[in-house]
């Protein structure tokens, strides 16, 4: 796919054409439209962090930041880019970068959040606080039931996913998955990964190694109900790599 730009023209076209066209032409007609050497989501990546390391936060760095965006870092994803490069490049320039970063990414974000609610019956709920160290990215939890069976909505931002787990009881236990809404992923260790869609059921017998999550691009929730056994735990294991997860959503 060729990358079009006409900002050079538009800004620079009559003051100076040769750059403008260096700029249209060149630097994003034949460089960013390479992408059978790198995507436009792993050429934003370099680009938003190089602009970050000078300190640039002006509106070039805002349009990068944009264009990430629409080439697939989501939220979660910035954070962590932002967060990693401030060891490298600079803690105050962290800050700016965030503070920019923040803005263009919140409001969709918060659209999508509603949206994804409107899609299902069950309450998304609160930040899942209490188990935020086994998940990567934001969590919320919803009990529905807590008597007899318990039953609870487990929904996950754009990219968050759990840690790889397994469900012990002495007799019985065990945990089923009933998917209501948005796109996710399932995978026991060893096996293929499974997409997950509104209406799927996903049985997980004790001592099965596990994770579960969204997909990078859409919210997610499901159904966990605890299912009833002697002497039931959780034994929290490694994060999903990002190697991993994101050979999922490539």
């Amino acid at each position: 796919m060729t990358v079009k730009q006409t900002a050079g023209r538009d800004g620079l076209g009559e003051f100076a054409p040769k750059f403008a066209a260096l700029n249209d032409d060149v630097l994003f007609g034949e460089v960013w439209s390479r992408e059978d050497k790198l995507s436009l989501r792993d050429r934003s990546l370099v680009t938003v962090t190089a602009l970050m390391a000078q300190g640039l936060t002006d509106s070039s760095f805002q349009y990068h930041l944009m264009a990430a965006k629409k080439n697939g870092i989501t939220k979660t994803e910035i954070a962590e880019i932002l967060t990693h490069a401030a060891f490298y490049a600079g803690w105050s320039k962290a800050w700016a970068a965030f503070r920019m970063a923040k803005d263009i990414w919140v409001e969709d974000e918060t659209d999508a959040k509603s949206a994804h609610a409107n899609d299902m019956v069950f309450p998304i709920g609160q930040p899942n606080d209490g188990f935020a160290q086994y998940f990567i990215g934001q969590s919320y939890l919803a009990p529905l039931s807590l008597e007899q069976v318990g039953i609870f909505n487990v929904t996950f931002e754009p990219g968050c996913r759990n840690n790889w787990h397994i469900h012990h009881a002495d007799k019985g236990g065990g945990q089923i998955l009933v998917c209501v809404a948005g796109q996710g992923w399932y995978q026991e260790w060893g096996k293929e990964p499974q997409a997950l869609h509104p209406g799927d059921v996903v049985n997980i017998p004790v001592g099965v190694k596990h994770w579960h999550g969204a997909a990078s691009d859409s919210w997610f929730s499901h159904l966990a109900i605890e299912v009833p056994g002697e002497n039931g735990s959780n034994e929290w294991l490694e994060a999903v790599e990002d190697a991993v997860y994101n050979k999922l959503n490539g």
